[in-house]
């Protein structure tokens, strides 16, 4: 009777634990299930969807990504400086007073506008002598060669000549010369003549006082064209013989790349840095860039081009975490963020690795996508 009451007790107990064992299994079958579902859930949550005629209005472009060729680039500090040959100094040729200023720093000034008036004792002595000068020339013309003799004639007109060329020499212009000359204006000689811009460009220097008195090449005025600057880059010797004149380069100055070409390269090591300048020539847009102010350069060498995965830079967009990602074509209208690596940049493109070649990029309309994935309210962490 005790066997058989064990016995029982026994099979009751494999019964229950048998049972035990089924729930766990089946617990953690539907637990895996459910965590299946989620990750697919999550996988579909990762994507957006637009459909032809959103991808049509947002003017979004799908490419398929290839290796394309891209030239090789050295690296290098550089200095902005002004381009000397659309730069002007304006300097008196001889002694004189400050009586009028007519520009001041900052001024946009064109060719031919007045900049300074000055007075001098040597140049109303040369007026004078223009004048009267002018005026035998005149009387010996007018007279001919049968009532004055010939040498009276030569010497008339070249003492014109030469007064004339004094003033050119003085600082007048030809046309003030010659105005003063043709008026025959005795109060005309008082020894005030302006100076001129030679070229259009911005005053960047006018250190005087009005009524000082200036000596000979005295700095009164600088002018530069500010449209085109130069960029100093310093390379490394050993580097140079990979560059050459009108070589492609790019500088990156406040925030954005601006191409430029190289125009000259120094012969000359600078004594204290040990490297060559190269010399750019850059277009400055909206008057962003100014000398003095240090920049990255980059300089297209001559080596034969590498093959690599290229981007159009607008196709790249930080994700909410900072790191670089573009959108991959999973299906038609099917929309993915993926993480990127940019190796380097050029100036309209970007070497990336983080994708294979035949996967299809936005290359346009990135951003409406991710303002799309955004509004789903998925934060895109896509490690």
């Amino acid at each position: 009777m005790k066997i058989q009451m064990w016995s029982l007790c026994l099979l009751t107990l494999v019964f229950l634990y048998s049972n035990t064992l089924a729930a766990v299994e089946n617990h953690r079958g539907a637990g895996a299930s459910s965590a299946a579902d989620q990750d697919h859930g999550d996988e579909e949550k990762n994507r957006v969807h637009l459909s032809p005629e959103q991808r049509r209005i947002a003017g979004i472009v799908v490419e398929t990504l290839t290796a394309q060729p891209v030239a090789e680039e050295i690296e290098a500090p550089g200095e902005v400086q002004l381009n000397a040959y659309a730069s002007s100094q304006i300097t008196p040729r001889i002694e004189a007073q400050i009586v009028k200023r007519h520009a001041r720093l900052g001024d946009q000034v064109t060719t031919g506008q007045p900049l300074v008036t000055l007075s001098s004792a040597s140049m109303a002595e040369a007026q004078g002598t223009a004048l009267v000068a002018a005026m035998e020339w005149q009387r010996a013309k007018k007279l001919g060669t049968q009532v004055v003799s010939e040498q009276q004639h030569v010497e008339a007109r070249i003492a014109y000549q030469q007064a004339h060329a004094k003033l050119l020499a003085y600082g007048m212009t030809a046309r003030q010369a010659e105005s003063l000359i043709d008026e025959t204006d005795v109060s005309a000689v008082d020894g005030s003549f302006t100076l001129l811009s030679p070229q259009a460009g911005t005053v960047i220097r006018d250190d005087f006082i009005v009524g000082k008195m200036v000596e000979p090449g005295e700095l009164l005025f600088e002018l530069t064209d500010e449209s085109r600057l130069w960029v100093e880059a310093r390379v490394n010797p050993e580097s140079i013989s990979e560059l050459a004149i009108g070589a492609p380069a790019r500088v990156f100055a406040g925030g954005e790349w601006i191409s430029g070409k190289v125009i000259q390269i120094h012969h000359a090591l600078d004594e204290t840095t040990r490297t060559l300048g190269v010399r750019l020539e850059i277009p400055n847009p909206h008057d962003r860039l100014h000398p003095g102010q240090f920049v990255s350069v980059r300089i297209q060498t001559s080596k034969p081009d590498k093959s690599a995965l290229t981007l159009p830079v607008n196709a790249l967009l930080r994700s909410p975490d900072g790191d670089w990602q573009v959108f991959v074509e999973e299906e038609p209208g099917e929309f993915e963020p993926q993480e990127v690596e940019i190796v380097r940049q050029l100036s309209e493109v970007a070497v990336v690795k983080g994708l294979a070649a035949g996967v299809r990029v936005v290359t346009r309309g990135a951003f409406f996508v991710q303002s799309e994935l955004a509004k789903s309210g998925f934060e895109v962490h896509n490690h």
